[in-house]
């Protein structure tokens, strides 16, 4: 099932949906109540969503766990974090918008971080959250949360929680569509979607060495 973009044209690839709207909100419930498990319950945790479509993700988990636990301030303890600076491409893609970084008023020090991102891949934006972090105050723990890891791995990075494990070429590309990140048309039961775009087999760019799509 084919589920493009907004506004993107994906030529000579083929694309399937991997998670529906439904599979997120469940791995987003189980992943809520690993943090709650690891963490004991919601004292001193902070849920940072790494800009862009990590801080839905981390708003909608937060909105979880206060479902949970009414005594968990859903809104108080979510932030945003942007690591547009801190990237290790900035000089090759230097059009990069920043982002606002979102501290909750009673800041990070000393408190439970879960960092939450929507796809977890060389683990190289996952290596700038944590230096913009340490510009940001001293957190007593930091743990990883994220919707999907694709592996290929260029960083010993690790998630503490995942929504799904998914096996992937590096020639193909992965896209989380969530509604507020993303808005347009999409077929019913896939506002919110993660896709999966291959190259066909006929294309001559498939066999180019470093052919490959980042996430």
């Amino acid at each position: 099932m084919s589920v493009p973009e907004h506004g993107e044209s994906l030529p000579a690839t083929t694309s399937r949906v991997i998670l529906s709207t439904a599979d997120i909100d469940r791995a987003l419930t189980r992943i809520a109540h690993e943090i709650l498990e690891s963490n004991k319950g919601t004292d001193d945790l902070v849920i940072l969503g790494i800009a862009r479509r990590g801080y839905p993700l981390a708003q909608r988990l937060a909105a979880k766990l206060e479902q949970t636990d009414e005594s968990f301030d859903a809104r108080a303890a979510t932030g945003q974090l942007d690591i547009t600076m801190y990237r290790d491409d900035l000089r090759k893609n230097p059009a990069r918008t920043p982002q606002p970084t979102v501290i909750p008023d009673s800041g990070i020090d000393g408190r439970t971080v879960v960092l939450v991102d929507d796809v977890l891949f060389s683990g190289r934006t996952i290596r700038a959250a944590l230096d913009a972090l340490v510009d940001v105050g001293r957190p007593r723990i930091v743990r990883l949360a994220v919707l999907v890891d694709r592996g290929h791995r260029e960083l010993p990075i690790r998630a503490d929680h995942v929504g799904k494990n998914l096996p992937t070429s590096s020639q193909e590309k992965v896209r989380v569509l969530l509604r507020e990140s993303d808005p347009g048309q999409r077929e019913e039961n896939h506002e919110d979607c993660v896709v999966i775009d291959a190259p066909v087999a006929s294309d001559p760019d498939v066999a180019r060495p470093g052919k490959g799509a980042t996430s």
